[in-house]
């Protein structure tokens, strides 16, 4: 392994500001509050915070709408706020990277509103304009095209109307992105994550959207830009990219970012072909099959992004894990994803096992989810089946307040937060959670520990055992002559192991201390553990 290359080794943590911690009480989560928290971070053994987009913002989708690439939205605070956050997190030996959308701004945008007023403005072409739309619909429902009456043309928005498109193939624009992000990284902060970045070299003449014909060519000089010669963490957001496509991005000689996030596993419980709201059971053997492709692609080129749940995915315990065996379940997926080669990505909560939420349908905040359900209602779904895939898919089931203690609001804010606290925070909060010796918080720390303590985790080859078990997931890492097996139970029955061809003889960790090494071992529910 390039030993240079930090961001192999790094456990990340990302933060979504409105929800982390409120500082000033009105209910939003805020810089300062982040400050506050860092030696919690510290002392779990993050090295990367990954921040969600804290620019100015109207938040018409919760900061990914970017008004103004340059301030900090006065919600969250200050650019001073900003750079002493960066000082606080650097004195820690931690890094931050920023979320970043060039993709599309706000329609709030200076860009924007330039580009609107006349068909001759110098920022028109920052845009994407048509006489009349075409065929095209947006990812969160409807047409992605909204008449301008300003100029009596349509602009084009892959997602929100207020959230237009840019246009990668007109040089000004480009450049203009790329003095932004060099003035970020000038200022210290050590790199991004790209949201959404496979949409930019699209074609939306021949209806190419997700890795496009232009893509390598505005990464390539993106890289060659910005990029080139720092010492920095780069990962992109690339849903629609296949395992050979995210190798090539991330591998070879001149590779563009250092990983991708592939989502070729988080649209496991969905009907294929019908979207995510389109709910059915996980299939444990595709799960870990999906994961054995991601491993071997990567193994001799490119990197793993290793998540389960960001702010865009559900709460990992609930979606494939159990709400019953809720400790059980939060580390026995922990323990399968951190065994594998990667760099392994914390969504705040996980390390302390918080589940999705239930809430009736005005209680939601989250654009998208608005928008489905109306859109599901006017196709004649049912209340209860539109309510059951909302539960299982909102993107707020993962963007309640952080859970700090069981005090009113969870400790988060002494205001009522701009999004519900899930009620269960009275007994499931970081206090509680980390005070108790079996709790997600301490074992997280030991996984993460042991992670950083053996390099078989970074360089060794991975192989499936059990391939074919319904409800286990179990694969064995090699390097250099020693071997750990790790094993992960989806089962909230016991599963007994014949292990009598796999000589181990040390359980380095586990989530259950009764159950002893054995050629024949019985297996608790949601069991996990890393042998030797």
């Amino acid at each position: 392994m390039d030993q240079t290359a930090w961001w192999k080794r790094a456990i990340v943590y990302q933060i979504y500001p409105l929800s982390f911690k409120d500082s000033n009480h009105d209910g939003i989560g805020d810089l300062p509050g982040i400050i506050s928290e860092l030696d919690y971070l510290q002392k779990l053994g993050v090295d990367v915070i990954w921040l969600s987009p804290v620019y100015r913002s109207p938040m018409d989708d919760n900061g990914y709408d970017i008004a103004d690439y340059y301030q900090i939205d006065p919600i969250f605070g200050t650019l001073d706020d900003m750079k002493r956050l960066l000082t606080e997190v650097h004195k820690r030996k931690m890094r931050l990277i920023m979320d970043l959308v060039i993709n599309h701004t706000s329609d709030e945008h200076i860009w924007f509103k330039e580009s609107r007023k006349d068909v001759h403005s110098p920022y028109r072409d920052y845009y994407l304009w048509r006489k009349e739309p075409t065929a095209v619909d947006s990812i969160f429902g409807g047409s992605a095209w909204t008449l301008d009456p300003q100029t009596n043309m349509y602009y084009f928005h892959l997602f929100s109307k207020r959230q237009p498109d840019l246009n990668w193939h007109h040089q000004p624009l480009r450049q203009a992105i790329y003095d932004m992000v060099n003035w970020w990284l000038d200022l210290g902060i050590d790199g991004f994550r790209l949201d959404v970045i496979d949409l930019i070299g699209k074609d939306i003449d021949k209806m190419q959207f997700a890795d496009g014909p232009y893509l390598n060519t505005y990464l390539k000089e993106l890289y060659d830009t910005c990029f080139k010669g720092r010492d920095i963490m780069t990962v992109g957001e690339m849903p629609g990219l296949s395992i050979e496509r995210a190798r090539e991005i991330t591998g070879g000689k001149h590779p563009f970012l250092n990983m991708v996030f592939q989502f070729a596993h988080v649209g496991l419980d969905e009907v294929q072909g019908q979207g995510k709201w389109a709910l059915r059971q996980l299939d444990v053997n595709e799960f870990k099959h999906t994961f054995e492709k991601l491993q071997h692609a990567m193994h001799h080129g490119g990197w793993n992004s290793l998540f389960l749940s960001n702010h865009d995915q559900p709460r990992v315990v609930s979606r494939y894990g159990s709400e019953h065996y809720r400790k059980a379940s939060a580390k026995m997926l922990a323990t399968i994803l951190y065994g594998m080669q990667g760099t392994p990505y914390i969504y705040q909560g996980e390390e302390i096992g918080m589940t999705g939420i239930k809430m009736p349908i005005e209680n939601y905040r989250d654009l998208e989810t608005r928008q489905i359900y109306t859109i599901l209602q006017e196709k004649g779904w049912k209340e209860e089946d539109i309510m059951r895939s909302i539960y299982a898919k909102s993107r707020d089931n993962s963007r309640t307040p952080f859970q700090w203690n069981d005090h009113e609001y969870a400790g988060f804010s002494m205001h009522e937060p701009w999004l519900q606290v899930n009620p269960n925070y009275k007994t499931l909060n970081a206090e509680t959670d980390r005070s108790d010796r079996d709790g997600v918080y301490p074992y997280y720390q030991e996984l993460i520990k042991l992670r950083k303590s053996h390099r078989i985790f970074d360089e060794g080859d991975f192989q499936l055992i059990f391939e074919d078990h319904p409800k286990l997931f179990a694969y064995k890492r090699s390097y250099q002559g020693q071997t750990v097996l790790i094993i992960g139970s989806f089962s909230d029955l016991p599963i007994t192991l014949d292990l009598t061809d796999y000589p181990f003889s040390k359980i380095l960790l586990s989530n259950d201390h009764s159950v002893k090494l054995a050629q024949h071992m019985t297996i608790p529910p949601y069991y996990a553990a890393i042998i030797i």
